[in-house]
């Protein structure tokens, strides 16, 4: 499934005692949902992606693979998402070339500060997620928070350097934040915690939605 503007919240999964991926997965598109990404940083099977890939697929959904480009290229997911210490983009393109699986792939990139977001859009980044917005548990190693002052910042020098790459909000994000956010610019928000821990992660993915429809 290739990116489209309409995908604006992310589900990043994150195992709990309640919910695997695949149940997390589920839910997110039960509620709404159209993108999610696979991240496993332990354990991480092709038999676990294959599953999240045909969830996603049954749905008309976005799958990408967090740091595993060789697996996300084997079970025929949407694109990859690489940190800051993964390979390179442009490397990653060309391993996607080599597969002839160019077509609609995804390449994302982390970044924390604007020559982050430089840098990933020389190197034929498909979209940015940018962050962290707040400390959040989810991630072990975390880059210096951004807070809404540093949103808008980077976004306006992305907009003074023509950088047009749609970027996601990440890291601690909590329904209230969202209006605020979405004013800053960004194209859409990617959520873990807020949605795998919700009581109902089917009902708190159709709460975000809503709220980043009307701050639109």
């Amino acid at each position: 499934m290739k990116y489209e503007g309409t995908n604006r919240l992310m589900l990043i999964t994150h195992q709990t005692d309640k919910w695997d991926e695949a149940s997390e997965a589920r839910l997110f598109l039960e509620g709404g949902g159209s993108w999610v990404q696979l991240r496993k940083k332990e354990g991480l099977t092709e038999s676990v992606a294959l599953a999240l890939v045909e969830i996603c697929q049954a749905k008309g959904a976005c799958l990408t693979v967090d740091d595993n480009l060789e697996i996300a290229l084997r079970v025929g997911a949407s694109g990859v998402h690489l940190g800051q210490k993964d390979m390179p983009v442009d490397e990653a393109w060309r391993r996607v070339r080599s597969a002839r699986a160019e077509t609609g792939f995804l390449v994302g990139a982390t970044a924390n500060t604007f020559e982050d977001i430089r840098r990933a859009a020389s190197l034929g980044a498909s979209y940015i997620g940018l962050g962290p917005f707040r400390f959040t548990e989810t991630k072990q190693r975390l880059s210096p928070t951004l807070g809404l002052e540093g949103y808008r910042r980077i976004l306006a020098q992305c907009r003074e350097a023509g950088i047009t790459l749609p970027v996601y909000a990440i890291g601690g994000i909590e329904l209230a934040d969202v209006p605020a956010l979405m004013h800053t610019g960004i194209t859409g928000i990617a959520i873990s915690g807020a949605i795998v821990r919700a009581t109902d992660p089917a009902e708190a993915t159709r709460a975000f939605l809503e709220a980043i429809q009307s701050s639109l």
